[in-house]
């Protein structure tokens, strides 16, 4: 079971002092927080891409780095970083071959049915499912959306620059879509 393989290598992570070399503090060396697609090809390479390592920024990550709302928890975690964390920047990073790219959302609610949630589930919600798990057309797009949404919060310092880019996730190679300095 992966919980036991988890528990049992933390258990000698503790002991050998592993841990000890990613010490660091919660504010952001490099003061900037980052909004990432949750894709498991990131993990490591965005942050080795971007020449970042443990401590040097905040990393948010949703499907397809969207933001959706703009009093969702995303963005809520994204003013905390600002205004609480030391944050000054803010970089936006989606990725090319996107699973949200062309979701289909219909496909989404129906492989949901066949893993058991009943249509009343669905019935309950105060949103349209279909509309909540909407993918996007081109990354590129998506990325000027949540940069927009970014930009356009109430909340945020107006000297705060909010840089929109897409990784490729084979190489690491980083496309500026939005510079926020300009």
């Amino acid at each position: 079971m992966l919980l036991d393989d988890i528990l049992e290598h933390n258990d000698q992570f503790v002991n050998n002092k592993t841990f000890q070399q990613y010490a660091t503090d919660s504010v952001p060396n490099k003061h900037a927080v980052v909004l990432t697609c949750m894709d498991t090809r990131l993990t490591e390479l965005l942050p080795k891409a971007m020449n970042f390592k443990n401590g040097d920024v905040k990393i948010l990550k949703t499907a397809g780095a969207i933001i959706n709302h703009p009093y969702g928890s995303t963005m809520r975690s994204i003013l905390v970083a600002i205004h609480a964390l030391q944050a000054d920047e803010v970089y936006v990073v989606g990725h090319y071959n996107c699973g949200m790219s062309n979701l289909d959302s219909h496909q989404l609610v129906e492989q949901m049915k066949q893993n058991g949630i009943k249509q009343e589930n669905f019935d309950q919600l105060e949103i349209n499912p279909h509309d909540w798990f909407q993918g996007f057309d081109q990354i590129e797009d998506s990325v000027k959306n949540s940069v927009a949404l970014i930009n356009n919060h109430p909340l945020l310092p107006t000297d705060v620059p909010v840089h929109g880019l897409v990784i490729d996730p084979a190489t690491g190679k980083l496309d500026l879509v939005i510079n926020g300095y300009d």
